[in-house]
């Protein structure tokens, strides 16, 4: 994944500025550089992923300027040939391209770029820095001013607690300079809907998907899958064991217990023909992570927790036993077509607008559980659902065709890969079931209990009320925030509340985030 960091100017205090920065060595564990640049500084961790030789270390320079990124430039090849007259390129990385971008474009490079990425630039000529992160937010990056005003960008918060009063998180799809954070993509946002029918847009959405696959695959090093058996990684997983020459390699996780995603995963696993892995966890690998989980994070939402418990066990075993450094996930896809709750959405534009939101907020929840539990594992994750161009067209479907009137979510999508061959149409077809709760149920039942002893009625109350933000409403949301205070004191603006059902919506007013709470929950997860 890499982790970097840009301070802005002369750091107060160079010592704490190398303890921040190697609070995310985990990120990029091969290599580490800190550059003067003009009167800042920009730091390197490099997970070697393209471009494995020395000469793909950053931060790369050209004519005085120098920039650092932790991204994946899929379009890099058309603009080394696009440069291939004017700049001789010195490494096989992907980001090498950026500088001599800039020089050409400017930051409308940005806008420009099919990637996962997030950038610190400093330009010369101009004796500036200039910061960029992708239009969903995939690769991290937070910012704050120290005590003398000075901006510091960073990959996790973790970097920059301590040195800096407040640490909020870089916008997606805006870039920074002058002190102002420019807009140059809201991906969430459709200007206008496609006009295509039913079977159209279908072929879209799977040739769109396919694509978005096959570009993933190509690494320098070696690639791995997260199989959890649900509809979203299953489809990444069989479109990448079609476009691969050998057996890919899947891993699913599980409660020793009640493990109910596991059947599913090892029935898509041997459809597929990939190299498959299952880990088993206990109630003690579930409560002896949690706090190392929240520490990682740097949130105290509660589904992203539950969700990211399995999900760090199972990145912690790939990274401690195979040579993997890059995993696919088959996250963002909710958020595009639908969870169990916007079944009760009241019309076709609420869905549309509860979409958008979910999209322009991935980075607090989904994809910032994704980035922390693969990155702190020392591997980079992928998500094909974030395909720039996938997101983009399935967000200009007419609402009307993403509702559930098909009496199953996400029909879209379903029905974009039936009949093909790509799935067993029992997982095709299968309902969703969240992925803490298909870990096994159990998993979250250990969780409540715990928190459940961790303090009184009356201590809850009392403790409750010492927030003003994301005020805790349950003892294990407080569980969460105190935990996470411990790690990130006074930083809670980081995440702007807790992720919930949309309350407004008949069926929808509960108080948890699982779907096992909703009256449609059905056969999810059986």
């Amino acid at each position: 994944m890499c982790s970097i960091i840009g301070y802005c100017g002369k750091p107060m205090d160079m010592t704490a500025f190398h303890r921040g920065f190697a609070q995310t060595k985990s990120r990029g564990p091969d290599d580490t550089r800190i550059l003067e640049a003009g009167q800042g500084f920009l730091g390197f961790h490099r997970l070697a992923i393209m471009g494995l030789h020395p000469e793909g270390m950053q931060p790369f320079t050209l004519n005085g300027s120098a920039v650092v990124c932790n991204g994946e430039i899929y379009g890099f090849r058309k603009f080394r040939q696009e440069l291939s007259g004017e700049y001789t390129f010195a490494s096989d990385s992907d980001c090498e391209v950026l500088l001599p971008l800039y020089e050409k474009y400017g930051t409308d490079l940005f806008a420009m770029l099919d990637a996962e990425f997030a950038c610190i630039l400093y330009d010369a000529k101009e004796n500036q820095f200039i910061a960029a992160r992708d239009p969903i937010g995939i690769r991290p990056l937070y910012w704050g001013c120290d005590a003398n005003g000075t901006i510091v960008f960073a990959s996790e918060p973790k970097n920059l607690v301590g040195l800096v009063c407040e640490v909020n998180p870089f916008p997606p799809g805006h870039y920074y300079k002058d002190g102002v954070f420019y807009s140059y993509c809201d991906i969430a946002q459709a200007k206008q809907y496609h006009d295509h029918d039913l079977e159209t847009v279908c072929k879209n959405i799977r040739e769109k998907l396919v694509a978005g696959v096959q570009k993933r695959l190509v690494a320098d090093a070696q690639v791995g899958f997260l199989l959890s058996g649900g509809l979203d990684s299953s489809l990444v997983c069989a479109i990448a064991a079609r476009e691969s020459s050998k057996p890919i390699q899947t891993f699913a996780i599980g409660m020793r217990e009640d493990a109910i995603d596991l059947k599913y995963a090892r029935q898509v696993a041997d459809f597929i023909g990939s190299d498959h892995t299952e880990v088993i966890i206990s109630k003690e690998d579930v409560l002896d992570s949690l706090e190392t989980v929240v520490e990682l994070l740097g949130t105290f939402d509660i589904t992203t927790i539950r969700a990211s418990i399995g999900m760090y066990l199972v990145c912690k075993y790939i990274h401690e036993n195979t040579d993997i450094r890059v995993l696919l996930t088959g996250e963002i896809s909710d958020e595009l077509f639908g969870y169990k709750y916007t079944d009760f959405a009241p019309s076709a534009e609420a869905f549309q607008r509860e979409a958008q939101k979910r999209v322009s907020q991935l980075h607090m929840y989904d994809v910032l559980r994704a980035d922390r539990c693969i990155s702190v594992n020392a591997l980079e994750a992928r998500v094909p659902f974030g395909d720039l161009d996938f997101v983009k067209y399935v967000m200009a479907i007419d609402p009307e065709m993403k509702l559930n009137r098909y009496g199953i979510g996400k029909y879209l999508l379903r029905h974009a890969f039936e009949g093909l061959g790509y799935l067993p149409d029992e997982i095709l077809w299968r309902e969703k079931a969240a992925f803490s709760d298909a870990v096994g149920h159990s998993m979250v039942d250990y969780l409540k209990a715990f928190a459940e002893k961790y303090v009184t009625d009356a201590e809850f109350e009392t403790e409750c009320k010492e927030y003003d933000h994301a005020r805790p409403f349950t003892k294990e949301s407080l569980l969460y925030r105190e935990l996470f205070e411990k790690y990130y004191p006074n930083q809670s603006q980081m995440i702007i509340d807790f992720w919930m059902p949309n309350k407004d919506w008949e069926g929808c007013n509960v108080n948890d985030p699982s779907a096992r709470v909703l009256s449609n929950y059905g056969a999810s997860g059986m």
